[in-house]
Parts: C-alpha cells; sequence; structure tokens
C-alpha cells in the first residue's frame, strides 16, 4: 500500500455564503445536516465582506470568513434571504465574491437563492427550482431558466437549486448520498432526525383555495357541489343548479376559478382525500367512494398526478402528526 493510500482523505470544504437579510434556520442547514456525515465535510461560513449580516430576525450573525475563502471551496452554498430582501441586480460585492468561486465547484442555492444564482447567469439554459410563491416573480425576471417549482430539489450537472425552507435539508442529503451513499445519508437523517428522502414535491405542501368573487357567480354551485363530491356530478348538474346554460355556466366558471369545472372537481376531490388520509384510517377504497372517485385506482392516478406520491406514502407522512 502507498502513502498516498495510507493518508486520510481531506474533507470536502463547503462554504455557506450568507446575504443579508438571510433566514437564519436556513443558513444553519448545511452545518448541521454535512456536519453530521461522519467528518467527511467541513462547512465554513463566510459573508461578502467578511462583516456580520443582517438577517430577517431581529438579530445579526457574526461570520468567521471573508469572501476569499469561496477560491477554497469544493462546494458553495448560497442560503435564502427574506424575499424583500432578492435582489433585483447583484451588488458589486457580491458579483465579485461570486466570481472567486472555482469553476469545478458545486454551487446550492436553498430557496430563493435561486435569483442570486440566476442574476449571476449560472442557470442560464439549466433546469432549476425556487420557493413555489415567488415561482412567477422568477419566471418574469429569467425566462432563459428552465424553472420547475413543483419539485423540491433540482441537480442540473453542478449546479443543484432547492425550493422553500426545509427542502435545504433534502439537498444537503441528497449530496452526502451522491458523494457518499445511501447508507451513511439515512445515518446523517436519523442523527438529525429528519426524513432520508422525502416523495412528491412542492405541490403537496402548496394551498390552492378558490378564488372569492362577486354576487353573480358561480360561488352557491361550488360550494353546492362540495357538499356533494362523493356523487357522480357532471357539467349539466353544475349548470343546472345555477340556472346557466352549459356554455354560459363553463365560461363563467373558467373566468372566476381559473379551471375548468371538471378539474376543478378532481382538485377538490383530491383535496378531500388528502384530508382523509390525514385524519383518518379508512381504506383508500372507502376513501375513493367518499370523495367520488369510481375505485381506488383512480384515486391513486388522480393523487400521484396531483402531488407525485401514493395514497400510502402520503398518508405515512402526514399522519405522523397526528
Amino acid at each position: 500500500m502507498s502513502d498516498l493510500e495510507l493518508r486520510p482523505r481531506r474533507p470536502e470544504r463547503v462554504v455557506v455564503l450568507a446575504l443579508d437579510g438571510v433566514y437564519p434556520f436556513e443558513l444553519g442547514i448545511p452545518s448541521r445536516i454535512l456536519g453530521a456525515a461522519d467528518g467527511h465535510y467541513e462547512v465554513l461560513t463566510c459573508s461578502v465582506d467578511g462583516r456580520p449580516v443582517r438577517t430577517n430576525a431581529d438579530f445579526t450573525i457574526g461570520v468567521a470568513h471573508g469572501p476569499e475563502i469561496l477560491r477554497t471551496a469544493d462546494t458553495v452554498v448560497v442560503t435564502s434571504m427574506a424575499p424583500v430582501h432578492i435582489p433585483v441586480e447583484l451588488s458589486a460585492e457580491v458579483t465579485a465574491a461570486l466570481a472567486l468561486i472555482r469553476p469545478d465547484a458545486r454551487i446550492v442555492s436553498i430557496c430563493t437563492a435561486a435569483f442570486v444564482l440566476a442574476e449571476a447567469g449560472l442557470l442560464d439554459g439549466r433546469r432549476a427550482t425556487t420557493h413555489w410563491q415567488v415561482a412567477d416573480l422568477f419566471r418574469r425576471r429569467y425566462p432563459q431558466v428552465d424553472l420547475d417549482p413543483d419539485v423540491l430539489f433540482v441537480a442540473d450537472g453542478r449546479i443543484l437549486t432547492s425550493a422553500g425552507a426545509a427542502s435545504g435539508v433534502d439537498i444537503c442529503l441528497h449530496i452526502v448520498r451522491t458523494d457518499h451513499g445511501s447508507e451513511l445519508a439515512n445515518a446523517v437523517a436519523r442523527r438529525c432526525v429528519v426524513p432520508p428522502f422525502r416523495d412528491g414535491g412542492q405541490a403537496q405542501y402548496i394551498e390552492q383555495p378558490v378564488p372569492e368573487s362577486g354576487a353573480a357567480s358561480t360561488a352557491a354551485t361550488r360550494a353546492w357541489a362540495l357538499e356533494r363530491l362523493d356523487e357522480p356530478l357532471t357539467l349539466a348538474d353544475l349548470a343546472g343548479h345555477a340556472r346557466m346554460s352549459l356554455r354560459t355556466f363553463a365560461r363563467r366558471f373558467g373566468d372566476e376559478v381559473g379551471l375548468s369545472p371538471g378539474r376543478w372537481l378532481i382538485q377538490q376531490r383530491v383535496a378531500r382525500a388528502r384530508h382523509l388520509l390525514e385524519a383518518s384510517d379508512l381504506p383508500v377504497d372507502r376513501i375513493a367512494a367518499e370523495v367520488g372517485f369510481a375505485t381506488g385506482a383512480s384515486l391513486r392516478q388522480h393523487l400521484h398526478a396531483a402531488i407525485g406520491v401514493s395514497p400510502q406514502t402520503y398518508r405515512r407522512t402526514f399522519q405522523q402528526t397526528r
């Protein structure tokens, strides 16, 4: 065995870049998750000028390093900031700090930090994600980025982006899993008391209430339908209740809700099924009947299309808090 083989491997250096308005929770995720990986990672934190960083809370955070430490990073994590701090354009200090990153370094964003990477041109032509609440703003600013707001994280080559808050945990576990295998990633998850892998995407955490509408609307019919989701409601049934022609009802419904009546009914049935999966122990076939799906297979198909997971997986995830 050679001296080189006997020499202990240097831990991967991960440098976390904290910007003004940073969320303290997200700032701590890389250190907490990667720091639990049996010494495989050395996690350091820096700011663009080495000075304390204002958070979105009522305190500032002191950091031990200035931007020069970015030159030594194998992985750089840019952590999220409050939406009011999302930059319209990068400051000279941030631009200079990002320029110090080695071309072969892995770059990771958590939540709104995707705006920083996009503004720097690092996401051009790449697939990426960010928090669903700012997805429309991101699309308007950066049409050259292939944004997918439905997933928890995206790994596109050396650039990784994640969605809101806890998805920073998901992406750090993904890094451990990619670098060192599932066994270590699962051990890290157990130590930090978090799921080793979350099925589905952001869609399962997004509330989609029906928009408020005026008096001359389909609101009364929507309320009526919600009381009868277990019945085989048709467009004719809905239009008849609203005392409108099929064509008028479909047009007005689409104007008010932004969906066709059929699509809306499926959405409401899925939402009711999710509630029953969380709050009851009813079998899947029984839940399907309760919400108006013909079979359990139909419920499975629609739930997977909506949020990317099976009823059993969804129930396991959300019943743990009951």
